[in-house]
């Protein structure tokens, strides 16, 4: 069903909007939470609390692009609860890894100043995405806001790991150089 058709549904308030939701992004949304959760009951619980969001949003939110709008709801979903599983110990997998390789050149914390710089890094970053090329953006968005390993990036994208790795180490660098020349401190 388009996209427009399920935002529809929504505005009508009918239940079908769910599972049509669920039917054509279902598998995107399981993907995205697994990658960061790595269990299944709570990819599927993330899932249903997705759901209830979108439903709570649309109307009156109508979403330009349905699937970028659930990617985010889910993505933010899943880190909020792996922060709650992990906030008194230190959990492996892709998320501390991936945080801890974009730690060198964006910078984190939580005083007053940083949330209220908050809004240029958010400026800035998306004008460092626009410039990269499709490669250099879609390898980048993959292993930061996905979260996907390396090793299956370079499956999904027909290179060697070491290549995404390097990739991404140069892209890491010149978003430091373009924070760096636009003030923002790291």
């Amino acid at each position: 069903m388009e996209d427009e058709k399920i935002i529809g549904l929504f505005f009508a308030r009918d239940e079908n909007a769910i599972t049509e939701l669920v039917r054509k992004y279902g598998g995107l949304f399981r993907k995205v939470s697994m990658n960061i959760l790595h269990s299944a009951q709570d990819a599927e619980e993330c899932l249903n609390d997705a759901c209830l969001r979108v439903w709570e949003s649309i109307p009156p939110k109508h979403p330009e692009k349905l699937s970028a709008y659930l990617a985010r709801i889910v993505r933010n979903l899943a880190l909020n609860r792996w922060k709650q599983q992990n906030s008194a110990k230190r959990g492996g997998g892709e998320v501390p890894l991936a945080l801890s390789e974009l730690e060198e050149c964006i910078p984190g914390g939580s005083t007053v100043e940083q949330e209220f710089d908050r809004a240029a890094l958010s400026g800035a970053l998306n004008r460092f995405l626009a410039g990269l090329s499709y490669e250099k953006r879609a390898v980048f968005l993959r292993r930061y806001w996905y979260l996907v390993p390396v090793r299956e990036i370079a499956e999904q994208c027909g290179m060697s790991e070491s290549k995404v790795k390097s990739m991404l180490a140069r892209t890491r660098a010149e978003l430091r150089r373009t924070l760096e020349k636009e003030d923002i401190e790291i």
